[in-house]
């Protein structure tokens, strides 16, 4: 993955690429996956949107219309009786250094944890990957990046890379959640994905969140997939 910044002025941008095709043996490695583009490019469009927010914020309780971004509709989790079932007799597993903790089910296993990134694995089926960036200027703009990198996600799925795309709140933090759409073979990998930013200790970062597994894997862990994302608690 390359990410880099740039630098206009006192506007301080991330970007990072779009969906590769990443090796099975290379999954953990690249969990530092960070999806970002330039928001730069869609300010004009954000501040010129009527329903927009002039300050949305990573946490929607911050804004004027928690329900809303623009048009998009802010969700919040709504696990089916699958999804509950599959945490059923599951464990609660902490990242200490982030104040985040997660509900996996039986059978999860923990790979490496570190201050920037979290792994959890269940064999070589499912993976749930945390990375967290390095702190940011406090005059990042973390709020058109965030809105930035849920229109790149919007126009993947027009392109059909991605074939699920909406604004999630996780304990009280609004992030962009989107899903890959489903690959051609069987052994090509998918991802679950939702991004944020957030505040935490004092210093803002990035937080991604994803779940993956070859696509067979997938469809097989889906129901699990959705339900350790939707149990994800964040230390204020």
């Amino acid at each position: 993955m390359l990410t880099r910044i740039v630098r206009s002025g006192k506007t301080r941008v991330c970007l990072l690429q779009g969906r590769m095709n990443i090796p099975m043996k290379k999954l953990i490695p690249l969990g530092l996956l960070v999806f970002v583009v330039a928001a730069c490019n869609l300010s004009s469009k954000l501040k010129s949107n009527k329903n927009g927010e002039s300050s949305t914020g990573s946490s929607s309780k911050s804004s004027g219309n928690p329900g809303k971004v623009g048009n998009d509709p802010v969700e919040k989790p709504a696990p089916t009786d699958a999804q509950i079932a599959a945490l059923a007799n599951g464990e609660e597993v902490k990242w200490d250094e982030q104040g985040i903790t997660w509900t996996l089910p039986p059978g999860w296993k923990k790979t490496n944890i570190d201050k920037n990134t979290f792994n959890y694995s269940l064999g070589t089926q499912v993976f749930l990957i945390v990375s967290v960036s390095s702190a940011m200027a406090p005059d990042f703009p973390s709020d058109m990046a965030l809105n930035a990198a849920h229109e790149a996600a919007k126009l993947r799925a027009r392109n059909g890379e991605v074939d699920e795309v909406k604004w999630l709140e996780l304990d009280g933090v609004r992030g962009s959640q989107f899903r890959e759409s489903k690959p051609q073979m069987g052994s090509d990998l998918r991802r679950l994905q939702w991004i944020t930013y957030r505040k935490y200790a004092g210093q803002l970062t990035n937080l991604n969140v994803m779940l993956s597994g070859t696509a067979d894997n997938f469809a097989k862990h889906q129901d699990e997939l959705y339900a350790i994302l939707y149990s994800t608690k964040l230390v204020h």
